[in-house]
């Protein structure tokens, strides 16, 4: 047979060792490439994984039908099988973009074992499910990313002008690459939203408070434990009502106030006690309706509240059925208000609501439960007095939809592709709040769509290992939002791109959703081991290659590839700012 490399001399399992021709032009360089065994029933495809003396071992790889790649070892090829290297249009069925579908693929990089020749995949079949990239740091993810969407964007007829795609950016790393794209691609902006309170190149992040909801209240303030969630779900209620501009507002908190202090009065404690609640209770918690000098009128004298609380020389309060009898013309059973859906109210407004949402419930009743809850106002009031409170105002009603598509709009009214939320000037907490909370918004938003999946969102998120845990939501809340859009998100439009140095820390829920990886260079056995245990028809010796990877090269399999490939990508242009640290220019000066 023409340009026969060699015969097969023996079959062990899934690897077909061959005896190569004397002749070594016909295979020189061919380690890692792949060649065809070819019979008149079949075409089977194996990689060269091995050569000792004249003896070449290949792992069978997959079988090829016409224009078509099956992946997967499930035929033997014939002794008498014809064996050679891979003819162009073979390799390129392998690498993909099959010639006169171009508009169907993007490059990803080259394929350095074949001279650079193009790996392309389909856009569907990478972009329409979860994926992730990783590598040990200075392995080249960061650059990888960035060539990656940089190739994207290079299309210019169709121009990918609906793309909806959000950075998550831990280290301010893609400012550089992104923050001009429309000089280089005139149809394509970047919008980027800074966490650096102290400086004004980019706008803050901004999620007025009115737009969370429990959930999202809930992991702001760290709450731990489900007694808590009622007591926010009552003063996400109370805040809307108290800042609307009803008269109803003030019978609202009279009520509130009336009913916690009827409770102590029947608490049955001793008097002193039975005072000192009362008067604490209304020295935070009073209305011009309702406080400690509130006059109560009796035939003959007229008392203030506090008069009536004095206790005599015996240890009782002699007025308490009067006050009792008072406090009881405050509680209102008929009370209903549903407040309007467009209500503006800021932390302040809550910390308020959920003081009285404190009480409202009986908290004094229960130490644990009190200890438990006012540790949320605690939390509170530290972010009302931090300078992060500033990611949450706003002094305009805009509800939830708005805010998304606000979020895809150049200040100047262009449409936005690119949003880059750089958060590295926050701790690790509050950036796992902003990327969970936005997330939620998101995925909200595309569950909501009149038509499913009509527009789509990609959420690239950096450190994923550092957000996407085994956290407490799940216990708390019922789920865990990274874990719902992994199994949900890919039917509503909403994708995930998960970028990680460390893989074994990341929620596996998550992580099995994803159809496609590129693996840069990694080393730790932990890492590898998970990788290895949890990502689907990887094998021990593309584990192997991983530890050796030079910086920029990564290996991808999945879905949108025939075969586990290494690829090399072209260095971005611009390029983000994630060089290391360079000692010799940092340190060394002339004396």
């Amino acid at each position: 047979m023409e340009n026969n490399i060699g015969k097969i001399i023996s079959i062990e399992d899934n690897i077909i060792n061959i005896e190569l021709e004397e002749d070594k032009s016909l295979y020189d360089g061919i380690l890692n490439k792949h060649v065809a065994f070819v019979s008149d029933e079949n075409k089977l495809i194996g990689e060269v994984v091995g050569i000792k003396g004249n003896v070449a071992n290949v792992l069978i790889v997959g079988q090829m039908e016409g224009a078509n790649f099956i992946s997967g070892a499930i035929k033997k090829p014939k002794l008498t099988s014809g064996i050679r290297i891979l003819n162009e249009q073979e390799l390129e069925i392998l690498m993909g973009t099959v010639k006169g579908m171009e508009s169907l693929y993007f490059n990803l990089g080259t394929a350095g074992v074949y001279d650079n020749y193009p790996v392309n995949v389909k856009y569907n079949d990478f972009l329409n499910g979860h994926f992730a990239i990783f590598g040990n740091s200075g392995a080249g993810k960061s650059c990888g990313v960035t060539r990656i969407i940089q190739n994207i964007f290079s299309k210019t007829n169709p121009v990918p002008y609906k793309t909806n795609l959000f950075i998550f950016d831990v280290y301010g790393e893609y400012n550089t690459a992104f923050e001009n794209i429309n000089k280089l691609y005139p149809n394509i902006n970047c919008k980027i939203y800074s966490t650096n309170v102290n400086q004004s190149n980019h706008p803050l992040i901004n999620i007025p408070f009115w737009l969370l909801g429990l959930d999202d209240i809930a992991l702001l303030l760290g709450a731990t434990e489900p007694t808590q969630l009622p007591i926010l779900s009552k003063a996400l209620r109370l805040v809307k009502i108290f800042c609307s501009s009803d008269d109803i507002v003030i019978k609202y908190k009279n009520d509130i106030i009336a009913r916690a202090i009827e409770q102590i009065l029947y608490s049955g404690r001793p008097a002193s006690q039975i005072r000192d609640q009362i008067l604490a209770v209304l020295s935070t918690f009073n209305t011009s309706e309702l406080n400690v000098d509130t006059k109560i009128v009796q035939p003959g004298y007229t008392r203030t509240l506090k008069q009536c609380l004095i206790i005599d020389s015996s240890g009782k309060i002699n007025e308490i059925g009067l006050v009792m009898d008072f406090i009881k013309t405050f509680i209102d059973d008929t009370l209903e208000y549903r407040p309007a859906d467009n209500i503006i109210y800021n932390l302040e407004d809550f910390k308020e609501a959920l003081d009285f949402a404190l009480i409202n419930e009986g908290i004094l009743k229960s130490d644990k439960v009190y200890d438990l809850t006012n540790l949320l106002v605690v939390r509170l009031q530290s972010l009302i007095d931090s300078s992060e409170s500033k990611f949450f105002y706003g002094d305009k009603y805009i509800n939830k939809e708005e805010y998304i598509k606000d979020l895809l709009t150049t200040y100047d009214g262009k449409k936005a592709q690119i949003i880059n939320f750089n958060i590295n000037y926050v701790d690790d907490r509050m950036a796992k709040c902003l990327v969970k909370i936005i997330s939620k918004m998101v995925f909200d938003f595309c569950t909501k769509l009149k038509y499913r999946a009509s527009f789509p969102f990609h959420l690239l998120i950096e450190e994923a290992h550092r957000y996407i845990q085994n956290d407490n939501d799940v216990y708390l809340l019922g789920y865990n939002i990274f874990e719902r859009i992994a199994k949900e998100g890919r039917k509503y439009g909403v994708i995930l791109g998960l970028i990680s140095q460390r893989p074994s820390e990341i929620s596996e829920t998550t992580l099995s959703q994803c159809t496609n990886f590129l693996i840069f260079r990694l080393v730790h056995p932990k890492d590898l081991g998970y990788v290895e245990d949890m990502v689907p028809n990887i094998t021990s010796d593309i584990s192997k290659k991983l530890k050796t990877l030079q910086p920029g090269n990564c290996i991808g399999f999945g879905s949108s590839f025939r075969i586990p490939v290494i690829i090399k990508f072209k260095l971005p242009d611009p390029m983000p700012q994630s060089t290391n640290c360079d000692i010799l220019k940092t340190w060394f000066v002339q004396i």
